[in-house]
């Protein structure tokens, strides 16, 4: 399957190039791609929780980032790998989605991500869709 993102250079941590056709899209394939970068794929067969998540922010930048540290938070927490995304409402202030993902037993932990970060944050409309730049902490 194509990657919708890439890994950009930062020094010490990561960065991650994402594009997405929509919003909806720009955000499932962030959050991909920061498990990607904490854990390889496992076993696809182990039993899926789905978790609940409601967002609201006071701009698209600050809601993206918040995506992505309550998806951290919940998969500390309740010691998933998130692999699938429902998002079932997103606006430029509000989020609704479910996050689906397996024990982190059935997964290789490659890094442990802290936080999405702000610095260097970029989200923008292109032609083509959206694309965002976000610096994660490791």
């Amino acid at each position: 399957m194509p990657k919708n993102y890439e890994l950009i250079e930062h020094t010490a941590d990561v960065g991650i190039r994402v594009k997405g056709d929509d919003l909806e899209g720009l955000f499932a394939n962030a959050a991909l791609a920061m498990f990607d970068v904490m854990a390889e794929a496992g076993n696809e067969e182990a039993e899926k929780k789905e978790i609940n998540i409601r967002l609201k922010a006071d701009n698209l930048e600050e809601l993206f980032i918040y995506w992505l540290n309550e998806l951290l938070s919940q998969s500390a927490t309740k010691e998933l790998i998130f692999s699938a995304f429902k998002i079932a409402r997103l606006d430029k202030n509000n989020l609704e989605a479910k996050a689906i993902g397996c024990d982190v037993k059935n997964y290789r932990v490659n890094s442990e991500v802290k936080a999405a970060t702000y610095h260097q944050l970029k989200l923008q409309q292109l032609k083509s869709g959206w694309q965002a730049e976000v610096i994660l902490d490791v």
